[in-house]
Order: structure tokens, then C-alpha cells, then sequence
């Protein structure tokens, strides 16, 4: 009875969030480069998949909305230039949960990471941005930096036009040979600190919340 109260207050405050994907800052900062482990033991980086997008996808076993968008992510990670890392979160103590409902729901993502509880200090949504309701999507792009914030179901349309654009924008900066772009930074690498203690000073930011919404 309890987890269908639950269940029935998160589908509730999902309803009520805005789908709209939100851009990241105006003038984003290369993202951490996050370091996950999948349900199969095999190590991931963001640094992995450079020049390529990647879209790190958080969900629960327990939401049924996280299924409705499965099939589109399927597709978006068919393509050649993107990936899509699921993460599933508060499941309980049993990993093989994630593994298990992966598979249930026919999950063909590129990995899927079993990643704890989010109050756990080492849970993985902390390397990428916050994870307030499910599910929650955050789109990176070909350069390692986080462009896109998605609170709630990704839809393919805005996804494949935000990509459109981007490449249009970079192809026009590419041919116009700006000499007045800032060089690239490269991604930075992941610091922890154990709870209770205090992070080293070369440790990297936190992800910034995204501020601008998208307009169709």
C-alpha cells in the first residue's frame, strides 16, 4: 500500500514539471567527466564517446512514465552518433532490480548502470546534474559539454531539431574561421571526497542547473 502512495504522489509531481527540454547556460562549462560501472562491470567515461552525443538517461523501476520513452531512446541510440546511458535509481538494496526491469522493458540503450539510492554520496546523477523526479534526461554534446535538460519524456522531434541546429550553427563557425572562439578546455576529471570531509581544491564543480527554457 505504501509504495503505491508513493507511486501515486511521484506520477502526480511529474505531471505538474514542465516536458520542455531547457538549454543549459548560455556559456556552459565542459561537464565532469562522469565515470560509471554497468550492470555488467564494464567501465564508462564521458571521454569515451568524444564526437559523439550522449544522452545519460535516470530512471526507477517503479515509474511508469520512464517506460513510455524507452522506444525513443532505442532509436536515438541506433544512430551512429549517439548514445544513451540509463542509470536506475532508488530501486532499494537489490542491484539486479535494474538489470532485471532493463530488461523487462526492453531496454537497448548502449549501457545501463545500476546507480544506487540518490541520497548515497557516491550515486552517479551527483557527476552529471540533479535528478529531482523521473524520468530525467541530460543531453551532452559531441564536445563533452552538457547542453540540454530534459524534465520528464524525451521527445524525438525536439531532440533531432536541437541536433539540426547545433551542427547548422557549428558548420556556419566552422566556415567563417572565427578567430574570436575561445579554445577548447578539456573535460574535467572526477574528485571525491568522502562525506564528512572536505573536497580538495582542485576538485571539479558541480554540473550547473540548467536556467533557459527552449521555445518551439
Amino acid at each position: 500500500m505504501r509504495k503505491l502512495l508513493i507511486g501515486s504522489l511521484m506520477m502526480g509531481l511529474v505531471a505538474f514539471m514542465p516536458s520542455a527540454p531547457v538549454l543549459a547556460d548560455s556559456e556552459p562549462t565542459k561537464a565532469i567527466n562522469f565515470e560509471f560501472v554497468d550492470v555488467n562491470g564494464k567501465a564508462l567515461k564521458l571521454s569515451d564517446f568524444k564526437g559523439k552525443w550522449v544522452l545519460v538517461n535516470f530512471w526507477a523501476p517503479w515509474c511508469p512514465l520512464c517506460w513510455v520513452e524507452v522506444p525513443t531512446l532505442n532509436e536515438l541510440n541506433k544512430r551512429k552518433d549517439f548514445v544513451v546511458i540509463g542509470v536506475g535509481l532508488d530501486y532499494g538494496p537489490d542491484e539486479s532490480i535494474v538489470k532485471d526491469t532493463a530488461n523487462r522493458h526492453s531496454i537497448e540503450f548502449y549501457a545501463v548502470v545500476a546507480g544506487g539510492a540518490r541520497r548515497n554520496p557516491d550515486s552517479p546523477f551527483r557527476q552529471v546534474g540533479p535528478v529531482d523526479f523521473y524520468p530525467t534526461s541530460y543531453i551532452y554534446d559531441p564536445n563533452g559539454e552538457i547542453v540540454m535538460f530534459i524534465p520528464g519524456q524525451v521527445r524525438m522531434n525536439k531532440i533531432l531539431a536541437f541536433m539540426d541546429d547545433y551542427k547548422a550553427k557549428n558548420t556556419q563557425f566552422a566556415g567563417n574561421k572565427r578567430s574570436d572562439a575561445a579554445p577548447a578546455t578539456p573535460i574535467q576529471e572526477v574528485t571525491y571526497s568522502k562525506p564528512g570531509t572536505r573536497a580538495p581544491a582542485n576538485a571539479a564543480p558541480a554540473a550547473k542547473k540548467p536556467a533557459k527554457s527552449i521555445t518551439y
